[in-house]
């Protein structure tokens, strides 16, 4: 597979809060060959990188930032790149290569740190907008992204309609629900109050490792559902090697160190090694303030220029983004007249599903690729909407409700 990797300045670049830095660097992956009309942008979720597919170029970056959708994207797999020219571009405020907190200010010689601009899901497409001009490739035949990804393909359709034809929004939502904007405060909170965190300031000292830990470990929580966490952990304990990552009170030595524990506290020390602290603080708010019809009167109005084909695509114990909020992405592109698919993937795993069920995703993905929503790989919800709230992962019942 022919892979372009590098990184592009994009010179100064103006975010929406208003500010300005001196100069834009956009860390990119690109696999396959440009032809003129073949060009699909996958846009990565959070804590994601551009190590879309392969062994990634940076041993560093492991877990979901190296080769997170291999399985989706390559010769011959449902994003086909001896088809397609694949690109994903790292976010602005992220620290994977493009600029963000702990890049140095080229002003001061120092890191960003906090005083690097609010960023926004609007900055990140901008962004790659302007890495795609530099690239050459002036439209796209689709874009694609799970989470807050797809947040960002949505957000394509809304600032450059003209600009790409298909949309693949997988697991997202026009803009997040107050449960899931509530754990993601509390998350930013378990870093900015860790000792170390020192205003953001910790470039060259000790991180707030303990304070990333929970946050991670609050976030994880978040792409689990009751029915994935009761068939991997149940109530066991840990095996008799398993030690307690964090502080314990005394009374915890009568109690079992229960296996769901220990799978956290591992998850969490391995974030914590490839993550900046500085960075979650500034995606989460993010994707937090994401709101797909700012600016309009309606979701249905921030979509009215795009008109093209789409596929929505949801999970249905995903309680992160539920399939009824899918579903409103769906009802909205309905409204605006695209012709749009909302595909729904019965599935138990919660929202990490469209990371780890490649062969209930890639199928739907390719069948729109090649032949839209007329594709037999593709079911429609449109006019189930009672069903969808009825049937599929409620978001307040309780935290993890089937």
């Amino acid at each position: 597979m022919n892979v372009d990797h590098g990184s592009v300045s994009l010179g100064s670049f103006e975010f929406q809060c208003g500010r300005t830095i001196p100069e834009m660097e956009v860390a990119y992956e690109a696999y396959g060959e440009f032809t003129g009309d073949n060009a699909v942008l996958v846009c990565h979720a959070l804590t994601g990188s551009q190590h879309v597919a392969g062994a990634g170029r940076d041993e560093e970056t492991a877990g979901q930032a190296r080769a997170w959708w291999n399985d989706i994207v390559g010769p011959g797999k449902a994003i086909d790149t001896n088809e397609y020219y694949v690109v994903c571009a790292n976010v602005p405020g992220s620290c994977y290569g493009t600029t963000g907190p702990p890049s140095t200010n080229p002003e001061t010689g120092e890191p960003y740190g906090t005083d690097f601009p609010a960023v926004t899901v609007t900055d990140w497409t901008e962004c790659q907008r302007r890495l795609l001009d530099e690239l050459g490739v002036p439209h796209l035949h689709a874009v694609t992204g799970g989470s807050v990804g797809g947040m960002n393909v949505l957000e394509w359709a809304k600032q450059h309609p003209d600009h790409v034809e298909k949309l693949m929004p997988i697991a997202a939502a026009p803009r997040m629900d107050p449960q899931c904007l509530a754990l993601d405060a509390i998350a930013r909170r378990a870093i900015t109050t860790d000792p170390n965190w020192q205003g953001g300031d910790y470039y060259g000292d000790d991180p707030p490792a303990d304070g990333l830990a929970l946050a991670r470990q609050i976030g994880h929580v978040m792409y689990l559902s009751k029915a994935s966490m009761e068939r991997k952990f149940g109530r066991r304990s840990a095996g008799r090697d398993a030690v307690r990552a964090f502080p314990s009170d005394p009374a915890a030595d009568f109690f079992p160190y229960r296996d769901v524990e220990s799978y956290l506290d591992y998850q969490a020390e391995k974030f914590v090694d490839r993550f900046d602290a500085n960075s979650y603080l500034y995606l989460t708010r993010a994707m937090d303030n994401y709101d797909l019809s700012a600016g309009f009167e309606s979701d249905a109005a921030a979509l009215a220029a795009f008109d093209g084909e789409a596929l929505v695509m949801s999970f249905t114990a995903d309680w992160h983004f539920t399939p009824a909020q899918s579903e409103d992405i769906a009802e909205a592109l309905r409204e605006a007249g695209a012709s749009v698919a909302h595909h729904v993937v019965d599935s138990d795993h919660g929202h990490d599903a469209f990371l780890v069920e490649p062969e209930n995703v890639g199928p739907p993905l390719s069948g729109f690729l090649a032949d839209g929503v007329d594709s037999t790989a593709l079911t429609d919800t449109a006019g189930d909407r009672e069903d969808l709230g009825d049937e599929f992962a409620p978001v307040h019942t309780s935290l993890f409700s089937d």
